[in-house]
């Protein structure tokens, strides 16, 4: 009896960690090379006195190279202050076991564009890839993410990231806190 309850447990705790499928929005392999991209993933949302900010994500392979592909947008009836990234702009990602992993940033500078909606509200849209090294890759791959501080050009900006919430933008529910563990897998080789 005992033997079974902790084959069971065993085998739960396998299926909890299990990896989540992969979603390619890109999968291009030719004579210049291989590019594929992951679908996004909301990791952040905030919906506060008719301002949001959201935070996607998604993983990048482009010759060889593997990366975070991050967007970020505000939403507001008011004029939105301009973020930028620049030589200098990080990501510090900050993981439950309290190590931190620094992705740098492989773009020109940016300003994002700056877009009014149909109900008339300012979208502010900045997006920028950042590269993963393969040590940090390693580690990314086997512990939650507790928190993320943006580096922008002039400022920092933090974001802890929830266990789980259901998107108010969309109403599906995500899990933030293990995106890296669920997604990172499918910039391996065999996918």
């Amino acid at each position: 009896m005992k033997r079974l309850f902790l084959l069971t447990l065993i085998l739960f705790g396998f299926i909890a960690n299990a990896q989540k499928p992969c979603e390619f929005t890109a999968n291009v392999v030719d004579s210049i090379g291989k590019y594929k991209t992951t679908k996004e993933y909301l990791l952040y949302e905030k919906n506060f006195g008719g301002n949001a900010t959201y935070i996607f994500s998604s993983f990048v392979v482009t010759d060889n190279k593997a990366l975070v592909h991050l967007q970020l947008i505000e939403k507001s009836s008011e004029f939105i202050k301009v973020k930028c990234f620049d030589k200098n702009s990080r990501i510090y990602v900050q993981l439950n076991d309290n190590k931190i992993v620094t992705l740098s940033l492989v773009d020109e500078e940016s300003c994002g564009t700056l877009v009014r909606d149909d109900k008339g509200l300012n979208n502010r849209i900045l997006t920028g890839y950042f590269s993963i090294n393969s040590q940090d890759y390693a580690v990314l791959k086997k512990s939650k993410v507790s928190f993320i501080r943006v580096k922008f050009s002039a400022e920092t900006a933090d974001f802890i990231l929830k266990k789980e919430f259901t998107s108010e933008l969309n109403s599906e529910v995500y899990q933030p806190e293990s995106y890296f563990i669920d997604y990172l897998h499918c910039l391996d080789e065999k996918n």
